[in-house]
């Protein structure tokens, strides 16, 4: 994956979700699902296989993280010895699946549809994240103050994708962190900013308080912090 922005924006790393965005895609016509690491939009492979009762146990896991249906090692649905015929099958607990062969043989079963769902790389849309945190993000035009949510992974390019909600023309300003220029290939990390939120629970600080902010300033205005 390699997104950017448009209209010359810079481009930047994949694109970073944290959990509660994934768990907001979880209806019929846009629905998500994370596992192993990596989000999904699996919203086209439920319109394309509409009413088929093995899309059952995927429906039932919208918006949530399935990597335990997973072997992390081979990157594959669990398997398991099957009791009834000593081989070996995929382990469903929660149901059989689409493109997940059924316990027997059966001439109905058509297995000719290439790559399973969960091999293929059409439906990935980005990156789950392994931590978040908070910053807070102060405008000094608009004299407007905002508090992220972002990814500990992302760089600094992500989090004004986020920041276009509030503000459009994000990329129109210079970010800075204690009056130094941020370098937008960098995470908040390795721009100097620390992420303290353990620091502040087994202190029991408030976290509102003493939350690192970012400051932009407009390009025409380039007044220093």
């Amino acid at each position: 994956l390699q997104p950017c922005f448009g209209d010359g924006m810079a481009p930047f790393r994949p694109r970073y979700y944290t959990r509660e965005e994934v768990n907001q895609h979880n209806v019929l016509t846009d629905l998500w699902v994370s596992y192993l690491g990596k989000v999904y939009d699996l919203t086209s492979l439920i319109k394309k296989h509409k009413g088929d009762v093995l899309l059952k146990p995927i429906i039932e896991a919208a918006g949530k993280d399935i990597s335990h249906w997973f072997n992390p090692q081979t990157k594959d649905i669990r398997t398991h010895i099957d009791p009834m015929t000593g081989c070996l099958k995929y382990y469903t607990p929660y149901g059989r699946f689409l493109h997940i062969p059924p316990p027997l043989p059966r001439t109905d079963w058509e297995n000719n549809f290439g790559c399973p769902w969960w091999k293929d790389p059409v439906y990935e849309v980005g990156v789950l994240a392994n931590k978040t945190r908070h910053i807070r993000i102060i405008n000094t035009l608009a004299e407007q103050e905002h508090v992220l949510q972002v990814c500990v992974e992302e760089n600094i390019w992500g989090i004004l994708r986020r920041y276009l909600v509030y503000n459009a023309h994000a990329a129109s300003y210079t970010w800075k962190y204690n009056g130094v220029n941020l370098d937008m290939d960098k995470t908040l990390e390795e721009n100097g900013i620390p992420d303290e939120d353990e620091e502040f629970y087994e202190l029991k600080m408030d976290e509102e308080q003493y939350m690192q902010t970012i400051h932009l300033y407009f390009n025409d205005d380039l007044t220093e912090a």
